[in-house]
């Protein structure tokens, strides 16, 4: 439960938010299928992280929205 919490805080968005940007920049310069499939996985944690959700909570039984 407190990882669930974490990922609900400010700074667990945060993190979120920067792992989808740096997944982002890693895969727009690669080039390729492989580049864009992984800027287009960066995509879902950083509008998670912007939009105040949490993907995994459903499977950490936590809230899905943040408070």
């Amino acid at each position: 439960m407190r990882a669930a919490q974490l990922m609900n805080s400010p700074a667990g968005r945060a993190a979120r938010a920067a792992a989808g940007l740096a997944l982002i920049l890693a895969g727009a310069p690669t080039g390729g299928t492989g580049g864009l499939v992984l800027a287009l996985i960066g995509l879902v944690p950083l509008a998670a992280g912007a939009a105040r959700v949490c993907v995994a909570a459903p499977l950490l039984r936590a809230p899905f929205h943040a408070r």
